[in-house]
């Protein structure tokens, strides 16, 4: 049968008038498609949707950085080998297998970035955020990176210089955030939950503090 491409952007339209508009609904909706025509299990969605949320989510890579914070050993052992170091957790994988642990300072900020497509250490941050994968951002990242860490909140002094790393398929980053003031004598999971996805990539700097103080 010959390809048709006015009816095949009909029924394109057609589809896409009946989902509505908003993102999260859309996917909501095409969830409920699936589960209702037999393509995947809901059981199966849900365990996907908290592992990639729970586990394989960010709180890996701050798990890993909150380490890094109170155990020196553990912390030489990323700098020098980061996909031998995060083994101790038990997180093995392609993305992990090839990593470089990358260290903020007072006088350097490092930044993350796949000027070629999008490659990403996923296994400890989660899925990729959008911005992330946009042509804009692997662009000027590289070109200019004190503007694109202005535009997230990060205004750096001239003292402090911008290291620009460019993720591969064969070698992906890690960035390790300075550990807050005042988080002395703090447990591992306390620590880790100051961790964000955005600092580990490098377009964060300073890590909030929650408002109670003092060890919990």
């Amino acid at each position: 049968m010959a390809f048709d491409r006015d009816k095949t952007a009909h029924i394109h339209r057609e589809l896409h008038s009946h989902l509505p508009p908003d993102p999260a609904l859309r996917v909501k909706a095409l969830e409920s498609l699936a589960v209702e025509r037999g393509y995947v299990a809901r059981e199966t969605l849900d365990a996907w949707i908290e592992a990639y949320s729970e586990r394989i989510g960010p709180k890996r890579g701050a798990e890993v950085v909150a380490r890094s914070w109170v155990a020196p050993d553990f912390r030489q052992r990323l700098l020098d080998n980061a996909g031998m170091a995060v083994r101790e957790f038990g997180y093995e994988g392609h993305a992990t297998g090839h990593l470089k642990a990358v260290e903020n300072s007072d006088s350097v900020q490092n930044l993350v970035v796949c000027t070629l497509c999008s490659c990403y250490p996923f296994a400890l941050l989660g899925m990729s955020p959008i911005w992330y994968r946009s042509a804009a951002y692997r662009a000027r990242a590289v070109r200019e990176p004190r503007k694109v860490l202005a535009e997230f909140g990060v205004t750096l002094p001239e003292a402090v210089g911008v290291r620009v790393w460019d993720s591969t398929a064969e070698l992906r980053y890690l960035v390790v955030p300075q550990r807050p003031a005042g988080t002395e004598g703090w447990p591992e999971d306390r620590l880790a939950a100051l961790v964000t996805r955005n600092a580990m990539i490098g377009t964060q700097r300073d890590l909030a503090l929650p408002d109670t103080d003092g060890p919990g």
